[in-house]
């Protein structure tokens, strides 16, 4: 039997190796941390619990899920609006999609053909370039620097390829590396995209955990960011509901279109138990969310100030789930110095290579156990030497 040749484009998985390693460490009674995967550890609010029990005793909504009910729709509009400070979403410039790891697999699919290019941060979430290599288009990464603060950086992109370039993908705040977004690098994406016709698709799943400064906010309030591109709205790190797999394409209408017209021709639709659960996050409290941001800031904290007093550069980390680490001592192989931190200390953490070439000589820590754990990770890390 000969399977696709479109497998060969993807490696091992890197988070389900660290996993099976994680398994044989406890097997043999080793103490673990396990700060490798961003699953956030904080409880589900009662309220969205309800709304799926109160969803899936109505027998109505157990049918083919066709369409994203127009209640929706609004509350996503009205989200941005409250949440955001964003005027002028409509409800033809939403749609609902199976998380975003889905969602950007249709949105680029949709807009590019085999053979375009499409610029990609580097260091990256792997499925950017996982969606890329599956619409058939040509990464091109911009790398994300200690230089420029770990931000996008347009001006050293090539005229040549921008011209190129059917897409641009932009996440901010960053994961992994732990940078937010500014008025500033937003204006120059934004200008950038309009001056050589390249849609932006803006990934906006930690906006609201961002740490040292003024509230996350959205790609679309800035002027202009309508005209040429689309965001995600994820709602699984922001109310804890990583496992229903919640996201919105949001933007131009377009665009949104064309997603809609390719994602019809694989799925039913989002099964509408999952949409009431959520609009309740989308209409509920957002004290919570809040109470959640201060939190993380304090395990970051912790994290950082841990790390540092052991002797290593401080890391990077304005927002996000995750802190982005430079190796100690000059160490410069983020596998070779995983794996070693992992046997010594039982500290798993995410290799910065993973990501991409740019993250060599880093590695990504997730900030998914309380504080005292978080120190009690540091303390393992300092007595294994590392």
């Amino acid at each position: 039997m000969q399977l696709s040749k479109r497998l060969d484009l993807f490696g091992d998985e890197v988070f389900a190796y660290f996993n099976q390693k994680r398994r044989e460490l406890e097997s043999e009674g080793r103490r673990v941390f396990d700060l490798s995967v961003g699953t956030p550890d904080f409880a589900t609010p009662d309220y969205i619990k309800r709304a799926l029990v109160d969803s899936a005793a109505d027998d109505a909504n157990w049918k083919y899920s066709l369409h994203d009910k127009d209640e929706l729709l609004q509350a996503v509009c009205d989200y941005y609006q409250r949440r955001y400070g964003v005027l002028g979403i409509t409800p033809g410039m939403v749609m609902s999609c199976a998380g975003t790891q889905e969602g950007m697999q249709y949105v680029c699919a949709a807009i590019a053909d085999p053979g375009d290019v499409a610029l990609i941060p580097d260091p990256c979430y792997p499925v950017f370039r996982a969606s890329t290599l599956l619409a058939g288009a040509t990464p091109h990464y911009y790398p994300l620097t200690e230089d420029h603060y770990f931000l996008p950086h347009v001006a050293d992109i090539p005229d040549d390829v921008a011209d190129r370039a059917k897409y641009m993908i932009v996440s901010l705040p960053a994961n992994p590396v732990g940078s937010v977004g500014t008025p500033k690098v937003y204006s120059e994406i934004i200008a950038f995209a309009k001056a050589h016709d390249i849609v932006v698709i803006h990934d906006n799943a930690y906006s609201d955990v961002v740490f040292d400064g003024p509230r996350g906010g959205s790609f679309l309030d800035y002027p202009g960011a309508l005209d040429v591109g689309v965001e995600f709205l994820s709602l699984s790190k922001s109310f804890d509901v990583t496992g229903v797999r919640l996201s919105f394409v949001v933007g131009h209408p377009d665009i949104v279109a064309a997603t809609r017209k390719l994602r019809g021709q694989v799925d039913f639709g989002k099964f509408f138990v999952e949409q009431d659960v959520a609009i309740a996050c989308l209409t509920g409290s957002l004290d919570g969310v809040e109470r959640q941001r201060l939190a993380y800031q304090e395990r970051r904290d912790a994290l950082c100030d841990g790390l540092e007093a052991l002797g290593w550069q401080r890391p990077n980390c304005h927002g996000t789930l995750f802190v982005w680490a430079k190796l100690p001592h000059g160490r410069r192989d983020s596998a070779a110095f995983a794996m070693e931190l992992m046997e010594k200390s039982g500290v798993i953490v995410t290799p910065g290579v993973s990501f991409g070439p740019h993250g060599e000589g880093y590695v990504r820590f997730a900030l998914v156990m309380d504080v005292e754990r978080i120190r009690e990770a540091v303390a393992a890390i300092g007595e294994a030497g590392l």
